[in-house]
C-alpha cells in the first residue's frame, strides 16, 4: 500500500497502532496534543512493551499545531482519540484529506455519525477496536493485549463490502487479528455493552479489572448494566453480533449468557493486571469518556422510554469524579449499591 496515513492521537491505543504500521513500512505520521510525548517520539521513537516482547521504533511525529506547515495530504486518517475530542478532530483532518481520503474512527462509544458529519458517510469507515493498554511516560506504552489478543472489525456505515474495506482491514491485520463486518452499527453497540458492564463502573474504584470483579455483588451488577444496554441497543434497532473475534456458536445462548462471554473474553484478553481507561483519565487529571459509554445509554434510554437505573447510577457517579465532587476510591462501590438500592 503506497498511501499516506495519518494517526490523529497517540495514546496507548494510537501509539501501539503507529508503531506496529510503521514497523510494518508503511508512510505513517502521527499527530499528538501531548507536547511532552511528540518530543520523546521524535528524538526516542516509541517504545512498546507487550507481555510477549518490547518494540523499540523511530516514528515520524508531529505537534497537532503543526498539521498546516507539514504541507501533507493524507489517504487515510485513523481517529484514535477520547469521544469527547472526536467532532474537533475531524475538523481538524478534514482539509488535510486527498480527494479520496477515508477517516476511520478507532474509538469506544458511536461516533461515526459525528465523523460522517463533517467528512461525509462516503468517506467514513467505522472501526471495533480491541486493544488495551496504558501511557503515564512520554514515549513508552505498556500494551496489555498481545498482537495475537488484540482484535478489530472495520465496516462501511452502508454495510457494504467494498475495495477499500479490504485494503483498511489489510492495513490493520498488522496490529492484531482484523474482521470485516457487514453491521457496524451493531458491531461497535456490543462492544459499547461490555464496556458499560466494565469500563463504565470500574473506573470509579480504582482497581484492576479483576480486583474489581472480585467485589461482592459486582458481577450480578455488570450483568445488569449489560442488560440495560442491550435493551437499549434493540430499541435502537441494533443488531448484536461476536465480537473479540468470538464464532456464532461461542457467542450463541441467552442474553446473559452472551453477556457474560463477551465481558469474560475481554477481561481475559486484556489481563490480570489491566485497568480501565476512565482509572488512568482521573490518574493523570482528565475527563473519562464514561459519559460517552454509560452515559450514552442512559440517554438514549430517556429518549426511548427504555429504563437504564443501573447506568444512571454508574454515569452519575463518573460525572461527580470528573467535576472533582468525589474522588476514584473503592469507597464508590459501596455508594454506587446505595444509589442502586434507592431506585428499586
Amino acid at each position: 500500500m503506497d498511501k499516506k496515513i495519518a494517526i490523529l492521537g497517540s495514546g496507548a491505543i494510537g501509539s501501539s497502532v503507529g508503531a506496529d504500521l510503521t514497523e510494518a513500512e508503511f508512510d505513517v505520521t502521527i499527530f499528538d496534543q501531548w507536547p511532552e510525548h511528540v518530543e520523546t517520539m521524535r528524538t526516542q521513537g516509541l517504545h512498546i512493551e507487550m507481555t510477549d516482547g518490547d518494540l523499540k521504533i523511530p516514528v515520524r511525529a508531529h505537534h497537532l499545531c503543526e498539521l498546516a506547515s507539514v504541507k501533507m495530504e493524507f489517504d487515510i486518517a485513523l481517529i484514535i482519540v477520547k469521544s469527547y475530542d472526536t467532532r474537533w478532530m475531524a475538523e481538524l483532518i478534514k482539509p488535510y484529506l486527498k480527494s479520496g481520503g477515508v477517516v476511520v474512527g478507532m474509538q469506544n462509544s458511536m461516533n461515526d455519525d459525528a465523523i460522517a458529519s463533517i467528512i461525509g458517510r462516503e468517506r467514513t469507515i467505522g472501526c471495533v477496536v480491541e486493544l488495551s493498554g496504558e501511557i503515564f511516560t512520554p514515549g513508552r506504552v505498556q500494551r496489555d493485549t498481545t498482537r495475537k489478543g488484540t482484535w478489530f472489525a472495520v465496516g462501511e456505515l452502508d454495510g457494504s463490502f467494498t475495495p477499500r474495506l479490504e485494503e483498511i482491514r489489510s492495513l490493520l491485520s498488522n496490529v492484531g487479528v482484523t474482521e470485516i463486518t457487514n453491521n457496524i452499527y451493531g458491531a461497535k453497540w456490543t462492544k459499547l455493552i461490555a464496556n458499560t458492564m466494565t469500563m463504565g463502573p470500574f473506573g470509579s474504584f480504582g482497581l484492576t479489572n479483576w480486583e474489581a470483579m472480585k467485589l461482592p455483588g459486582m458481577f450480578e451488577i455488570s450483568v445488569s448494566l449489560g442488560k440495560e444496554s442491550m435493551a437499549v441497543g434493540a430499541a435502537l434497532e441494533y443488531r448484536m453480533e461476536p465480537i473479540f473475534g468470538l464464532s456464532e456458536k461461542e457467542f450463541s445462548g441467552s442474553s446473559d449468557e452472551v453477556l457474560v462471554t463477551a465481558m469474560k473474553t475481554l477481561m481475559k484478553h486484556v489481563g490480570s493486571k489491566s485497568t480501565t481507561a476512565p482509572i488512568h483519565d482521573h490518574i493523570k487529571g482528565r475527563k473519562s469518556e464514561t459519559e460517552f459509554i454509560n452515559g450514552l445509554v442512559s440517554r438514549k434510554g430517556k429518549e426511548l422510554s427504555v429504563p437504564t437505573p443501573f447506568n444512571d447510577a454508574v454515569a452519575e457517579l463518573a460525572r461527580q469524579i470528573d467535576s472533582g465532587e468525589l474522588k476514584m476510591d473503592v469507597s464508590n462501590f459501596d455508594l454506587l449499591k446505595a444509589r442502586l438500592a434507592e431506585k428499586e
